[in-house]
Parts: structure tokens; sequence; C-alpha cells
């Protein structure tokens, strides 16, 4: 099973809680966390993008750092572990994010892949007068599969000349290409995402569902395979989950409800708010569930919480899921977290055992 880290490009991670560890991103804080899953033999790091945080009295991702330039950053002081930065392609042009890529693919040796994205909180883009309209929630795939097809077009050929809805390319170019190839990721858990996925993408990610619950996911990861059967690619699931771990099942329980009893709810009802203003996806997108009052503290993700030993045996549950080529993790203590699971969790795991056996081998 693949293993890779979702760094913290904004304040405080993934917990929406004043109890929780409270820090500031920096490139120092992301350079350490991903220089230490490199040592652990994580096979990448992704870095989201967010112009606007949800505030609260914790200003819940109200501060970010920007997803290209760090992971250039990332990729000058790294030599193995893949990067991929997160591309808002309602405001990033394709042609200036396909020499973006580029760039990072030549300071990596090619090691740099692209999580596409959509968008759908609109005052990260009404803030700068770029919101297209609320029709937008209705064809954002329609615009984002145009999209991606210009980047295919200017990484293999070097040329595009596609016009269509959205774009009108005139013998746009981009050279030098990139050395590797381009790996896409996106996030897709309405119907139309699943198709975007299955026609455009090579991974997908989709939320963990639950508090110890590691198969829950498993109907997502399998209707990503029933669309796949209609497009004949081939594309994997990797599963989103937090690692809450201690010593103890109890002692990790614990820093779990520590965390909910800070809860910061002005920011959570900022998400849930902010949730539902597309009213044409369905109830099966990542944002519904993001503003489930289930366990938003975390925004919902899936959530692992125990001793070293009972996580790592749930995380070997998550390989068993058919299409489920990894996971995508989060941690409440980034820089302890993956210390913790490269020297606790990792040599427990059954999945991971190709990582041990390439450490002593080295």
């Amino acid at each position: 099973m693949k293993v890779g880290v979702f760094i913290p490009i904004g304040n405080n991670g993934w917990l929406i809680s004043s109890t929780s560890p409270q820090y500031m991103p920096t490139f120092a804080l992301n350079k350490e966390i991903v220089q230490k899953a490199e040592t652990y033999g994580f096979d990448f790091a992704l870095s989201m993008i967010k112009f606007r945080g949800f505030g609260g009295k914790t200003q819940f991702w109200e501060h970010n750092l920007e997803s290209f330039t760090l992971m250039a950053g990332l990729a000058a002081v790294t030599s193995k572990i893949k990067l991929f930065a997160t591309s808002a392609s309602l405001v990033m042009p394709p042609a200036v994010v396909a020499r973006m890529a580029s760039t990072i693919d030549s300071i990596s040796n090619g090691r740099f892949g692209l999580n596409l994205i959509t968008g759908w909180q609109k005052p990260e883009y009404t803030q700068m007068g770029l919101w297209p309209g609320d029709e937008y929630f209705g064809r954002r795939y329609e615009y984002l599969s145009e999209y991606v097809q210009i980047l295919r077009d200017l990484w293999e050929s070097g040329v595009s000349n596609r016009k269509s809805d959205f774009f009108q390319m005139d013998d746009c170019r981009v050279s030098p290409r990139p050395q590797a190839d381009m790996k896409i990721i996106c996030a897709g858990q309405s119907d139309a995402g699943m198709a975007f996925s299955a026609r455009y993408a090579d991974y997908n990610f989709c939320f963990g569902k639950g508090v110890n619950t590691p198969t829950a996911f498993a109907p997502t990861a399998a209707q990503l395979i029933e669309a796949t059967k209609k497009t004949g690619r081939q594309v994997t699931s990797f599963a989103l989950f937090m690692i809450i771990a201690d010593e103890t099942d109890e002692a990790a329980r614990a820093k779990w409800e520590l965390y909910k009893s800070g809860a910061d709810q002005e920011a959570l009802d900022w998400l849930t708010l902010q949730s539902g203003a597309d009213k044409t996806s369905g109830k099966d997108t990542n944002v519904r569930q993001m503003a489930d009052p289930t366990s938003n503290v975390n925004i919902n993700m899936g959530t692992l919480v125990g001793s070293y030993a009972s996580v790592a045996r749930m995380l070997d549950e998550i390989a068993t899921v058919p299409g489920a080529e990894g996971v995508l993790l989060t941690f409440d203590d980034f820089v302890k977290g993956v210390e913790n699971f490269g020297t606790r969790i990792q040599p427990l795991m059954k999945s991971r055992r190709h990582i041990e056996a390439l450490a002593k081998a080295s």
C-alpha cells in the first residue's frame, strides 16, 4: 500500500478546534515534515490550495501558503518523494499551470504531479472578482475536462490549438515539456466527479468515513471501479484519513475527545453555510460530507484513533479494499505524527513490509 502525507499548508492543519495543536504554516515546518516523510519511505506529499478560510476564534485556514511555490521549494530539498501541487483551475489558466508544472518537474527531476480542483467555496473567488456565477456549479466538471485536455496537449506535444466553450487556444506552446509522465489527481465524489476521474485522472482521492471504520469507504472505491469500466482506464483510489495515535488506545481516545471539546463552532457554521451554496452537485460530494455534523471538528475525514498497534492494524485493513492503492494521511501533530508513523506504526504494518525491507537493505 502506498502512503502519502497531506501537508499543512494552512494554519492548524485539519482540526477546527481551539484545543488541538495551534500553529501557523511555514516553509520550515513543511520542509521538516516532508523530509521526515521521505526518510520513512512515504511515497508522496500533497499540498492543497485555499484562498480564504472559515474564520472563527481559531481563524481556521485564514493563513495559507501557496501550493506551487511551496512544492517548488520542497522539490529542491528532497530527492525521492513524489510531490503534488494543487491547481485552482478556476483562476489559474491551464497554459500557465502547464509551464509551472514543467518547471517543478525540472527542479524535482521528474517527481512532480498535479491535483486538480474545480473550486467550491464561493467567497474564495468573489473576494477577487473572479467568480463566474453560480451556474458554474452545474458545469464545473465540463470546465475541468476542457482544462485537463489542454494540459495534456501541452505536456505531450508542446502545442495546443484546442477550442471549446471555456478556452480558445491559438498555437499555445509550452517548452521544455516534463521529463516524466505527469500524473493527475482529482477528488471526485459526485457522479460527475467520478466520471471525470475515470476519464482523465490517474488517481482519485476519497474521504475515509467515520472513526475507526477503515473500510467504510469501500463503496466509493467500488463506484470508481464501475466508472472506469466505461473508460477502459486504470484509475485507483486513495483514501483520506487522520491518524491520532498514542501508546494506548485510551490515551489516543483522550486526545480525540479533547479536540472535539474545543470545536470552533463559528468556523464550522461557515463551512456548513458555504457547502450549501452548490444546489446542483447532489448529496454525494466531498463538500457535503465535510459539512456533516457527525465529526466535523476534522472536516469529517475518516479518523483512526488508537494505539500504534491498533492504527497499524486498521491501515492494513484499508489495503484490503478493492481498488484502493493507498492512503493520504493527516495528523493532529504533523511532525510527531510522521515520526511516530515511521518508527512505531509502519514497522507493524503488513502492507508496508517492502519499505522495511528497503530500509534494511540500505
